[in-house]
């Protein structure tokens, strides 16, 4: 038996960080994916192939007449942890454990804000155990891989693991272990623009900070993440009606509010900025903050000029659909 599985990327579009607090947040899936193949081995042992889980850049560095290269190499090792987590997690689960084989190819680099590891762990998730003959439920997948993410984080949302296993767009609610999924069903034809600068702070490290401002200043950024939940029940109304304007209004007031919180980067601001002066018309940062993606929306006959200047500022640019189809599985069968 073959098992191949395939699991989108994300944008958050609404509510990072909030989330965590019990505000809502809204999440869309991507049409760039993760792609796990599973093949049973009968010796036991378990082996992984992660052929290009990719990194976002390189960093070059002048100072006093010398040169430092760095790579984000660092951030593929994370990624590999996540596999690891998701075999032992899932052969725990399922109380059951067999020999496999698994590859991993990556359509996005590792460490940009789009989900990637939590479209590792679930497709990894999907891929284990059914090659082992057992069938999981999209709850159960989703479960598991907000499982995954914590035990490898430490604190984790369910919302990325969510929408990589359900696809399309949601609106994301939790409070302790209980979590309200709603799919928004709503037109995904969004002209969107992404764009990556590199990294200056882990996802832990920016939830951690803001867990610390919330707990020495409750009254002041207590009421931002309040603040973050009113615009993301706004943005859901005009998404709804496909308010271009309107969304494009919020995202850059939902942006103001993290770089409030203190996720925000210069580079990113910079991106931020470049992308509303040329002519889009609403842009934020997607994630947890600390450097990775910014998102821009934009009227179709200006997401070129856009991308252009965006491009300027970052270390990679793409348009991307959103709304694609969540978890996919296909076995193949030996005769």
């Amino acid at each position: 038996m073959r098992v191949y599985v395939t699991a989108p990327g994300k944008v958050t579009l609404f509510g990072e960080h909030a989330v965590v607090y019990g505000q809502p947040a809204i999440v869309a899936s991507i049409d760039k994916r993760v792609h796990v193949f599973a093949e049973p081995r009968p010796d036991g042992t378990i082996t992984i192939e992660a052929r290009d889980l990719r990194v976002p850049g390189v960093i070059v560095t002048y100072k006093e007449g010398e040169v430092t290269v760095e790579t984000e190499y660092g951030l593929v090792l994370p990624a590999i942890s996540y596999l690891n987590k998701a075999v032992e997690l899932t052969s725990r689960y399922l109380d059951s454990r067999h020999g496999v084989k698994l590859v991993v190819r990556s359509e996005m680099p590792v460490g940009a804000g789009l989900g990637t590891s939590a479209a590792v762990a679930v497709a990894t998730i999907a891929a284990y155990a059914y090659s082992g003959g057992y069938e999981l439920s999209r709850d159960e997948i989703a479960r598991l891989g907000w499982e995954v993410e914590k035990a490898v984080q430490g604190v984790a949302s369910p919302m990325d693991t969510s929408i990589t296993t359900y696809g399309g767009f949601m609106k994301i609610e939790y409070s302790g272990e209980i979590i309200e999924r709603q799919n928004l069903g709503v037109n995904g034809d969004l002209p969107i623009v992404l764009a990556y600068v590199e990294r200056e702070f882990k996802t832990r490290d920016m939830v951690l900070m803001v867990r610390d401002k919330l707990s020495k200043y409750p009254q002041l950024y207590g009421r931002i993440i309040e603040l973050i939940g009113e615009v993301t029940r706004a943005a859901e109304k005009a998404l709804v009606r496909h308010d271009l304007h309107e969304l494009g209004l919020l995202m850059n007031l939902n942006h103001g509010l993290l770089d409030s919180l203190g996720v925000s980067t210069r580079k990113l601001n910079e991106v931020v900025y470049a992308a509303r002066s040329s002519g889009a018309l609403g842009a934020k940062l997607t994630g947890a903050g600390g450097g990775g993606c910014v998102i821009a929306l934009s009227q179709s006959e200006k997401l070129e000029t856009v991308e252009t200047i965006m491009r300027f500022l970052s270390e990679f640019t793409m348009k991307t659909s959103l709304g694609s189809e969540g978890i996919k599985v296909e076995i193949e069968k030996s005769s």
